[in-house]
C-alpha cells in the first residue's frame, strides 16, 4: 500500500515539525505550508490523502482556507485550534471540516484521528468488486465511491460518503448518535454529538430536494436518525 500523504499547515514552525516528525515516523510521507494560501497551492499542485490544519495563520486563517479547500476537494480535513468553546467547533465543522482537535493535544490523540480520517479515505477497501447500495433514486457504488440521485451525480466528501454508506446498509432502523460516531469516525469520538447533527444536515443538503421536509433521512427525536421506511 502506497504510504499516505499529508499536507500539515501552521505558520508555527515549531509545532510543524512536531506533527510533520510524529507522522514522519508512522511511515507517513509528509508534506508542509505555513499558511492558508500555500495550503492552497500544495492541493492545486501535490495528490494528499489528509490534510492537517491550523486555524490562526497570517494572510490567509485556517477556516477561510478550509472553506475553499472543500469546494475543489473531498479529502480529509482535520483542523486544529486553541478555541475551545462548542460555538468554535461547530462553526468550524460548518465550514467543511471532517474533525476538529484543540490544542493542546496529546500525540496519541492526534495520530488516532489521522488514522481515522485515513480509514474513511480507504473505506471501500474489502468491501468486494461490484458493491452497490441503492435505495429508491439514490445509488451507491462502494467501489467507485460515486454516488448518484435518479442518475445525476451526488458530490460528497469521504465522511459525507462514510455516513451515507451507513445509513444505505441499515434501511429502516433507528440509529444512535452513538451507533454513527462509531460507524463512520471511529473510536474515541463518543461525546461529539454535534459531530453527527452537522453532517446529517450536510448530507440532507446534498441528498433531499427539501432538506426541511426530508424523504430519505429522519430525526427520530431523543434516539438518533433512520434511513428510509
Amino acid at each position: 500500500m502506497t504510504a499516505p500523504r499529508v499536507l500539515v499547515v501552521d505558520d508555527d514552525a515549531a509545532m510543524r515539525r512536531f506533527v510533520a516528525r510524529n507522522l514522519t515516523a508512522r511511515g507517513m510521507e509528509v508534506v508542509t505550508a505555513s499558511n492558508g494560501l500555500e495550503a492552497l497551492a500544495v492541493v492545486e499542485a501535490e495528490p494528499l490523502d489528509l490534510i492537517i490544519l491550523d486555524i490562526m495563520m497570517p494572510q490567509m486563517d485556517g477556516l477561510e482556507a478550509c472553506r475553499r479547500i472543500r469546494e475543489r476537494s473531498v479529502m480529509p480535513i482535520i483542523v486544529l485550534t486553541a478555541l475551545a468553546e462548542k460555538g468554535d467547533k461547530v462553526r468550524i465543522l460548518d465550514q467543511g471540516a471532517d474533525d476538529c482537535l484543540v490544542k493542546p493535544f496529546y500525540v496519541d490523540e492526534l495520530l488516532a484521528r489521522v488514522r481515522s480520517a485515513l480509514r474513511r479515505v480507504r473505506w471501500s477497501e474489502g468491501v468486494g468488486t461490484g458493491t452497490v447500495l441503492e435505495y429508491r433514486d439514490l445509488r451507491l457504488d462502494t467501489v467507485s465511491l460515486r454516488a448518484t440521485s435518479s442518475g445525476d451525480p451526488i458530490d460528497l466528501t469521504r465522511t459525507e460518503l462514510t455516513m451515507l454508506r451507513y445509513f444505505m446498509e441499515n434501511v429502516g432502523r433507528t440509529l444512535q448518535h452513538a451507533d454513527i460516531l462509531q460507524a463512520v469516525w471511529g473510536d474515541g469520538y463518543a461525546d461529539e454529538t454535534q459531530y453527527v447533527r452537522i453532517y446529517v444536515s450536510r448530507l440532507r443538503q446534498k441528498i433531499e430536494r427539501d432538506p426541511s421536509d426530508p424523504e430519505y433521512l429522519f430525526t427520530e427525536h431523543g434516539l438518533g436518525y433512520r434511513f428510509g421506511s
